[in-house]
């Protein structure tokens, strides 16, 4: 018994699952036990400490790219502090593993240990994280990843700091689903070819920061109906922003293009130079 993860009415989420739009997917309120959500929020760093640390000695990874920037990640579960340990453990337990199972229909699912993607997620004032669908294979693994879950640690999060996580239709013109990341709210769902969704710019004060929890999870067997492709994690334009990714995108295609030319010529004098 999982005393950490309060009870779900698994027969009430499986029906929500199964019949929520636009694809699969389930919001639990009240989702930690509150005193053990207290020492989780608690526990997490500043995000300015945080950004520190993951550019100057790694401890995570700090993004500074177009389509998701000023966020950290730290996926390492060495480096997180006992409570949040304590969470990674309870997400990945077998009790809970068997719940997911009946309310999703997936049998056999296996969470990552190497939390890829996942873990401790801190995005600061102008953050973002544009439309996307996520990777659907892990090829270290030879996993097919089939859920996605988000827990929310904010205890105070106002709509106008922006940072809803939203659910778009599969043709990315219509977000159909938006939820603000307030404190102790869960969100599950299936990781396919069209569960495309964001997270809302950021625009929180200063000293804030959006935190959560993210977690995958996987089957060794394919998903019904998949066609073989495998893919990492493709990004779309929200309906609003189809010439700020067509521009700058492509600026940071060019970017990208010659860093790596560089550091491949840097490396071939290096070999040349038996250095």
């Amino acid at each position: 018994m999982n005393t950490l993860i309060n009870p779900l009415d698994r027969d009430a989420l499986k029906q929500q699952f199964s019949s929520a739009k636009p694809y699969p997917h389930i919001v639990i309120e009240n989702f930690l036990d509150d005193a053990f959500l207290k020492q989780v929020v608690a526990s997490y760093p500043a995000f300015g400490a945080a950004w520190a640390d993951a550019n100057t000695e790694g401890a995570g990874r700090a993004f500074k790219q177009l389509h998701e920037k000023f966020k950290v990640q730290i996926t390492d579960s060495k480096q997180f502090p006992e409570p949040v340990k304590a969470l990674n453990d309870a997400l990945a337990s077998q009790s809970f593993l068997d719940d997911l199972a009946y309310i999703t229909g997936i049998p056999k699912l296996l969470a990552d240990p190497e939390l890829r993607g996942g873990g401790m997620h801190l995005t600061g004032p102008r953050g973002r994280l544009d439309v996307h669908v996520d990777f659907n294979y892990n090829r270290e693994a030879d996993l097919h990843r089939r859920l996605n879950i988000l827990i929310y640690l904010n205890p105070v999060w106002q709509s106008e700091w922006g940072g809803s996580i939203e659910l778009w239709n599969k043709d990315v013109t219509n977000c159909e689903v938006s939820l603000r990341p307030i404190q102790n709210r869960c969100l599950l769902f299936e990781t396919s070819e069209f569960s495309y969704h964001g997270v809302e710019p950021v625009s929180c004060p200063q000293d804030v920061a959006r935190i959560s929890f993210a977690g995958y999870y996987y089957t060794h067997e394919a998903p019904p109906g998949w066609d073989g492709t495998k893919h990492s994690t493709m990004f779309r334009s929200r309906p609003t922003e189809y010439w700020r990714d067509a521009v700058l995108g492509r600026l940071e295609d060019v970017q990208k293009k010659v860093y790596f030319r560089y550091r491949k010529a840097q490396q071939l004098v290096k070999t040349v130079l038996g250095r």
